[in-house]
Order: structure tokens, then C-alpha cells, then sequence
């Protein structure tokens, strides 16, 4: 028995992790490739160049410093002093300046605006979001900018709110605290867990089980506790 059951628990061990490693979320199909020369951080450590990042993860840019995101079909260079979010064919921009190069739509969001190429072909564009006024330049083809309804304010919103169209070539300008109310609690970097974090801690946890089993296993008869001494 001591036998078989030890069989058992290194076929867990090399297994579990396997198959847990192996699966893939919902939210790691917008993956991305981060490039950068240092002073940039992601979820509170810094990254090195070519780092994978994943939907949920918070990157930083110190001064001086920026990060270059490669994905399918967009770039995004993240400028100095910002912080932003990256989510699935979306970057949550806290603050700072990031420029978009992409075919595939890629969106930024600020607050409740959120930046979207007209056409999905190559578009250019910028977005900065600095004390609350959030800047819109399109460089190459049009931008749209969409406020998402809060159906919780059934007020109305100040006029062009609901969405504006710059054209290229043209910036805009949008007070963020007017259009949207109060800001959103800053990003941090411990408001996001990210699911390969989970999918590693699970792995080691079953690792940790294994080797303790296959001890307990180990062909010598387990002595009981004594009830006299400690």
C-alpha cells in the first residue's frame, strides 16, 4: 500500500501542476509583450525588458522612463509619469500619456471616456489625462470618444457629452469631473490579482500536499501522540 499510494502522489505531482499551468482564463487572451530601458513597474515590481504582461496588470513609468506594449495588430507607448491598467483590446489610463498605433480598435479609458478608432484600419492616436482634463489627438484617421451612461445619474449630461468625434489632425479637450462626477479611486498595485499569480499559487499548494503525503508514506509506522508526554 505504502507503495501504490507513493505511485500516486508523484503521478499528482506531475500532473496537477500540468494542468493547471496549462489552463488559460478568459482574461489572458489580450496579452501583450512590454518593452522598456527601466523605471517601470508592474504590480509593484519592476519589469524587465520583454516582459509578458496580462489583462489585470497595473504598469507604472517612473520619470524619464517609458514602456512600449506590443500586441496583436497595436503598440502602445506608455508615456513618462503614468499609470495605467491594461485590460482585453483596452488600457485603463489612471494618469499620464500613452499613444496608440493599431488595425485591431484598440481602446483607452478615462474615467467614463473611452477613446475608439472609427475605422479598423491603422489609427493613431493620443490620450492624456492630467488633473482631470483628458486630452484626445488624432494623428492618423478618426477617434471617437464615448461616455459610458451611468444609469444611476438619470440627469442630464452636459451637451456633447454622450460622445464627440475628433477628426485627424484635430485635439480635444474634456473636463473628466464635469463629464463623469467624482473620479474613480486611483489604480494601485494591489487592487488586481492576476490570474497566472492564482493559477502558480494553486500549483505550488498542490506541490506542498504531495511531498507532505508521500512523507507521511514513506514505509515507517506513524507513532500516535502521547497523551503523557508532550
Amino acid at each position: 500500500m505504502s507503495i501504490l499510494r507513493c505511485f500516486l502522489c508523484w503521478m499528482m505531482l506531475l500532473t496537477v501542476p500540468v494542468a493547471l499551468l496549462g489552463q488559460t482564463s478568459p482574461g489572458q487572451t489580450g496579452a501583450a509583450i512590454l518593452h522598456t530601458q527601466g523605471g517601470v513597474w508592474v504590480n509593484g515590481y519592476e519589469a524587465r525588458d520583454s516582459s509578458a504582461v496580462f489583462p489585470g496588470d497595473l504598469l507604472e513609468t517612473r520619470p524619464g522612463s517609458s514602456a512600449n506594449l506590443s500586441l496583436d495588430g497595436s503598440t502602445v507607448l506608455i508615456g513618462p509619469e503614468s499609470v495605467a491598467k491594461l485590460q482585453t483590446n483596452l488600457l485603463e489610463l489612471d494618469h499620464g500619456t500613452v499613444f496608440v498605433g493599431t488595425s485591431k480598435i484598440f481602446k483607452v479609458r478615462v474615467n467614463c471616456l473611452t477613446a475608439v478608432p472609427v475605422l479598423g484600419e491603422w489609427t493613431q492616436y493620443e490620450v492624456s489625462n492630467v488633473n482631470g482634463s483628458v486630452q484626445v489627438a488624432a494623428r492618423k484617421d478618426d477617434v471617437n470618444v464615448e461616455r459610458a451612461m451611468d444609469p444611476r445619474k438619470p440627469s442630464p449630461a452636459p451637451e456633447g457629452a454622450h460622445g464627440s468625434t475628433v477628426h485627424e489632425t484635430e485635439q480635444k479637450s474634456f473636463a473628466a469631473s464635469e463629464i463623469c462626477g467624482a473620479a474613480a479611486a486611483p489604480i494601485g498595485a494591489s487592487s488586481t490579482l492576476s490570474p497566472k499569480w492564482i493559477l502558480a499559487g494553486a500549483a505550488g499548494a498542490g506541490l506542498l500536499l504531495c511531498i507532505l503525503v508521500c512523507r507521511g508514506s514513506g514505509g515507517g509506522t506513524v507513532q500516535p501522540l502521547s497523551q503523557s508526554e508532550p
